[in-house]
């Protein structure tokens, strides 16, 4: 008899499968080059998921952040160069940014005082890392933005051909 699942030992794959209610035979047949046996290697640790993998059950969960808990936990490269992004809510996201901008908006004239000789003097470089900070801020802010919209456009709230039309309008 195999060993009973409970919510501490499953991985974020394992429990994006069972919230979008499927069977490993039916996640299976939806991704078509995955077998039951490859999905239960990677939900149970026995093997990492390639990215192809990973990109199958992102479209076949509809979990569009399995592709950057991938990239930023399990990718060698990635996990030196892609922090997580977590999903929010918009309102929050749009808060955050705002926040942030604001705050930078104080902070513009600093930058171009410190930029002006190309360098970062002694003195400098303490208001030289809090700016870095708020830029790395709206940067992973942005990156929670498209993962939203991602989601939403992965979840039916979003028309993506609408979104692409009016995109290429603009």
């Amino acid at each position: 008899m195999g060993k009973k699942s409970s919510k501490e030992n499953k991985n974020i794959y394992h429990l994006s499968r069972e919230e979008a209610g499927l069977s490993r035979e039916k996640a299976s047949e939806a991704m078509v080059f995955v077998s039951p046996e490859r999905i239960e290697k990677i939900e149970s640790e026995k093997s990492l998921p390639h990215p192809d993998e990973v990109l199958a059950m992102s479209e076949c969960y509809k979990k569009v952040q399995l592709c950057n808990y991938y990239c930023s936990h399990d990718c060698p490269i990635g996990i030196e160069y892609v922090p997580e992004i977590k999903l929010k809510e918009l309102s929050q996201i749009v808060l955050e940014m705002l926040a942030t901008l604001n705050s930078i908006d104080r902070d513009k004239d600093r930058l171009i005082e410190m930029s002006a000789d190309s360098r970062i003097t002694e003195d400098e470089f303490k208001d030289f890392i809090n700016i870095q900070d708020k830029l790395n801020k709206i940067s992973m802010t942005a990156d929670s933005l498209k993962l939203w919209v991602k989601s939403a456009i992965a979840e039916g709230g979003i028309d993506e051909e609408k979104l692409k039309k009016a995109t290429k309008a603009e």
